[in-house]
């Protein structure tokens, strides 16, 4: 798929959201991706995880793991299409972990999985606790890439997406749509 046809498609099911939010960052924007809103369509999901699915599937994946909740939909897809293991970290008391009896073996293959990244906090936990069990990291991949990374930011810096998009972001402070008495929305699923 073209970034064309999967902005397409993010705006027909209305995943992409025009408004006033408020993202995990604390920051705030007058667009948001609502991933969700696309994924609720298996057959979306599938097409759209193919991408991801395709551009590791040299890499010998043996387990995909995401952060909940977001990264779920779209880790249980790839690792379906890739053959691999699914699992996932959650947070209690405020920190991401494995739980459910999920395990990373010493030198299992992983790739790191998101719908939309934007601080980049989710998926630099998620790769602290494979590194922490002896995985093997093979890279990170999301459907939207909304960081603004600098270069060398480690392995975040090799995220692989199907769209990136540079967001306009203000400080709560110097907000204009705040300023506009526009009411502002935390629709994502982490506390600021």
């Amino acid at each position: 798929m073209t970034k064309e046809e999967v902005l397409k498609l993010f705006k027909d099911t209305g995943a992409l959201l025009e408004g006033h939010f408020q993202l995990s960052s604390g920051l705030h924007s007058p667009q948001y991706f609502q991933c969700a809103k696309v994924l609720q369509y298996p057959h979306y999901t599938e097409v759209l995880c193919r991408e991801i699915a395709q551009h590791f599937k040299e890499m010998n994946v043996d387990v995909v793991i995401s952060p909940a909740l977001g990264g779920i939909v779209v880790g249980q897809e790839v690792a379906r299409q890739l053959r691999a293991r699914s699992i996932f970290a959650e947070r209690a008391d405020g920190i991401l972990q494995l739980r459910r009896g999920f395990e990373i073996k010493t030198a299992e293959r992983v790739l790191a999985c998101e719908d939309a990244v934007t601080t980049g906090g989710s998926i630099g936990e998620v790769l602290d606790i494979v590194k922490k069990r002896g995985g093997s990291i093979v890279g990170t991949a999301c459907l939207v890439d909304r960081t603004t990374r600098k270069p060398g930011s480690d392995q975040r810096e090799r995220l692989f997406s199907l769209l990136k998009m540079d967001v306009v972001t203000y400080e709560p402070a110097q907000c204009p749509l705040c300023q506009q008495n526009i009411p502002l929305v935390k629709p994502g699923s982490r506390s600021v």
